[in-house]
C-alpha cells in the first residue's frame, strides 16, 4: 500500500510559486517600459574631467572662476542623459583669455546637438567653446549668453544663438532610431581670443582644434535592476519546481 502524501503543505507551496511567478511577471513587465521623452536643452557642470548633471538651474546657478559649464541640445527622458560631446577642460578654453580684476572667467561648451535631435531634421551649428569673463555674481545663464542670444520661456532655455528657433521642451512621443543611436565624437575647435563680458556677445575666433572623446546615451539602472529581480525570481522557481518533483519521486516510491 503506498503512502498517503500529505497535503497541509501544499497551501505555503502553492502561495510561493505564485508570489513566485507574480514577482517575475512583474518585473519583466515594467523593465521595458520607457519614460517620456523630450527636446530639451540639458545643462551641465564638468567635474574631474566629466560632464555631470546639473542639481539646479543655470538662473539658480553661480559658478565660480575656473569652472566649466556646459550645454547640450537633444531628445532624452529621465532614464538616459545627452552629454556635451566634449569635454575640454578649463586651461584649454581659458589658455588664451587673461584673468581681469573684478571678473571671473568660466569655460563654456554649447553642443548643438545632431540632425536627428532637431525637430526638423535640420543641421545644427558645430559645437563650440567660449572663455566667458563675467562678472563675479553673474549666474550660469549670463555665461551662457557669451554665446549669443537667448530664447527663454519661464525660466526655461529655449534657444541659445538662434538655435532651435521654435519649441521648447516639447514632448517626443516618438524617438527615432536615429535620435536613439549612441553619439559619436565630434571635433570642438578652441577660441584663441577671449568673449566679451557683454551679454549676447558672439564667439571670438577660433584656433587649433580639439578632438572630443565619445558619449553616449545614460543607462537606467532601474530597468537592470528589474531584469536582476526577473531573473533571480525564475532561478528560485526552477529550483523549487525540481525539488517539488525530487520530493514526489521519493513520496512515491
Amino acid at each position: 500500500m503506498k503512502p498517503v502524501r500529505p497535503t497541509a503543505r501544499r497551501g505555503p507551496w502553492r502561495l510561493a510559486l505564485a508570489l513566485l511567478l507574480a514577482a517575475a511577471f512583474a518585473a519583466l513587465t515594467v523593465a521595458p517600459a520607457q519614460a517620456a521623452a523630450y527636446r530639451y536643452w540639458g545643462f551641465y557642470q564638468q567635474t574631474d574631467a566629466k560632464w555631470v548633471f546639473a542639481q539646479k538651474g543655470s538662473d539658480q546657478t553661480t559658478p565660480k572662476d575656473g569652472s566649466v559649464d556646459g550645454w547640450r541640445f537633444a531628445v532624452g527622458d529621465t532614464s538616459s542623459s545627452r552629454l556635451p560631446r566634449a569635454t575640454p577642460t578649463f586651461a584649454q578654453i581659458c589658455a588664451n583669455t587673461p584673468a581681469q580684476s573684478d571678473k571671473k572667467r568660466v569655460g563654456l561648451v554649447i553642443d548643438f546637438g545632431r540632425s536627428a535631435d532637431s525637430a526638423d531634421g535640420a543641421t545644427p551649428p558645430d559645437p563650440e567653446a567660449v572663455c566667458a569673463v563675467v562678472a563675479t555674481g553673474a549666474t550660469s545663464t549670463d555665461v551662457l549668453r557669451a554665446a549669443g542670444d537667448l530664447r527663454m520661456e519661464k525660466g526655461l532655455i529655449c534657444g541659445v544663438a538662434g538655435y532651435p528657433a521654435s519649441g521648447c521642451g516639447a514632448e517626443v512621443k516618438d524617438v527615432s532610431a536615429e535620435a536613439k543611436a549612441p553619439d559619436t565624437a565630434v571635433t570642438l575647435t578652441l577660441p584663441t581670443a577671449s568673449a566679451s563680458s557683454t551679454p549676447g556677445a558672439t564667439s571670438p575666433d577660433t584656433g587649433a582644434p580639439a578632438v572630443a572623446t565619445t558619449t553616449t546615451t545614460g543607462s537606467s539602472t532601474g530597468t537592470t535592476i528589474a531584469y536582476v529581480v526577473a531573473a533571480l525570481a525564475l532561478i528560485a522557481l526552477i529550483a523549487f519546481l525540481v525539488a517539488r518533483s525530487r520530493a514526489a519521486r521519493k513520496t512515491s516510491a
